[in-house]
Parts: C-alpha cells; structure tokens; sequence
C-alpha cells in the first residue's frame, strides 16, 4: 500500500493526497509534525534527507517532491489520462509544474506561511507575484476549461492548492472570474477530497 508522509496544513502534501483520491488509490497518511520539526528527525532524514513533506513510499521506492510524485501517481496509476505520453502535450503539462514550484510557491504559498504561520519575508514582493500569477492565469482560462488540453491534468493538481488557498494569504481572487471556475471545476472532479482552508 501507498504510504505518504504527510502535514495536513500542506499544500505540497495536499496536491499529492488530492491525486490519490482521484486515482481512488488506497493509502495510509503518515503525519509529520512540522511545527515540532519531525521533519528534521534522523529517522525522517533517512526518507528525505532535504528533510521536507511531502515524501511518498511505494513498495522499494521512496520519492520526494510534490511535483516528482505527481509525475509518478499519474504515469504508473493514471495511464496518460493525467500525464500524456505525447512529446507536446507532456511539455504543455509539465510548464505548469514549473509554474507550481516557482511563481506559485514564492507568490502564493509564502503569502500563505507569512500570514498563517508567521514566517519573515518578502510580502509585498510575494503578494505581488501571486497577482501576476493569477493575471496571467485568468487570461489563459479565458477560453479553455483546464490548464492545458481539454481535460484535467496533473497541471491543475499542482496549480490547485495554493491558488485555491490565496485567502489564507489575504490575495483576493475578485477580480479573476475564470480562476474562480476553474477552481469550482476541481473541486467538482470525481473522488475530490478537500483539506483545512478548502
């Protein structure tokens, strides 16, 4: 059985039980308790030894990163309904986990810490960049239902939590009407599982 070692206030470890729900993939949840740095633990270390969640454990393999394991539950569980084999679209998907990692990580996700958790940083420059972010988006969901291609794809998984969770970086999404659809649309998605914030 799937095992992942998991904080339920991630969105990282959020996006990764997001997709076994959708998969209907049975699992068991190991919590890490961040706040108290189990992460950081030898015996934790041995799993990641970047010492961070999301860590998944199937079988022999243990793999780390939210985005790797995505790509891994889509491929080996999903067929290409998640993740196309073709050389195109793959690519299409896979611009938008770079987005996750960085523009939606350093604009959403730390808003999110800053205001939720208390972590020093930069807010206006991660408040700024979250707006970019969402400009961008709701432009490009102008005309399309999903990220990319016509169906959803590991893309909006990994797009998903923090955007869905801008409020908890006090980023309103008012004024963006089709990042708002899109939202409304994964969380209409068979087997949808939500979490603390959702």
């Amino acid at each position: 059985m799937l095992k992942l070692y998991d904080f339920a206030l991630s969105g990282n470890c959020y996006k990764v039980r997001l997709m076994m729900a959708l998969l209907n993939l049975e699992h068991e949840l190991v919590p890490v308790n961040v706040k108290n740095g189990e992460q950081k633990t030898p015996e934790f270390l041995n799993l990641n030894q970047w010492g961070q969640v999301p860590v998944l454990v199937d079988g022999d393999l243990v793999l780390r990163d939210s985005q790797a394991i995505l790509v891994y539950l889509a491929r080996h569980y999903g067929g290409e309904s998640w993740l196309p084999n073709d050389a195109e679209a793959m690519s299409l998907v896979m611009q938008w986990l770079s987005t996750a990692v960085h523009d939606i990580q350093q604009g959403f996700a730390a808003a999110r810490v800053y205001h939720l958790f208390g972590r020093q940083l930069d807010i206006e420059t991660a408040t700024a960049r979250a707006y970019v972010v969402l400009k961008v988006m709701n432009q490009h969901l102008a005309q399309r239902q999903w990220l990319e291609l016509n169906y959803p794809t590991i893309a909006d998984i990994a797009c998903f939590p923090y955007i869905a969770l801008a409020e908890d970086g006090k980023i309103s999404l008012a004024d963006y009407p089709n990042v708002v659809e899109w939202i409304t649309r994964v969380k209409q998605l068979p087997g949808y599982v939500g979490m603390p914030g959702l």
